[in-house]
């Protein structure tokens, strides 16, 4: 990690409210996740976070909020605030990978 990064982290506020892309759903979405700080953010993985969040809210999730949380999970770890929607491209990309073809007839 370069010093210019590192001095980004060291800066963050622990306030998830401060991220750019956490505004009040994915502040409502953490508190069911039990997250609290950038700092528990920062360690997380935004698939792990959707499907416990599916599993403990019962409810299929917008496949954007797995970007919102890509999003700031990124932000508390580099400091480099990027938003939600950049993190789509890449989301569709690596389910699309995930799917089998389907054979043909």
């Amino acid at each position: 990690m370069n010093a210019r990064i590192a001095l980004r982290i060291a800066t963050l506020t622990e306030r998830l409210s401060d991220l750019r892309n956490v505004g009040p759903a994915a502040m409502a979405d953490f508190a069911v996740l039990g997250i609290e700080t950038v700092s528990q953010l920062r360690t997380s993985d935004p698939d792990v976070l959707v499907g416990e969040l599916e599993r403990r809210t019962l409810r299929r999730q917008d496949p954007c909020v797995r970007d919102v949380f890509a999003a700031a999970i990124h932000e508390a770890r580099t400091g480099e605030a990027l938003d939600w929607w950049a993190f789509t491209p890449l989301r569709v990309t690596r389910y699309a990978k995930t799917l089998k073809p389907k054979p043909a007839r």
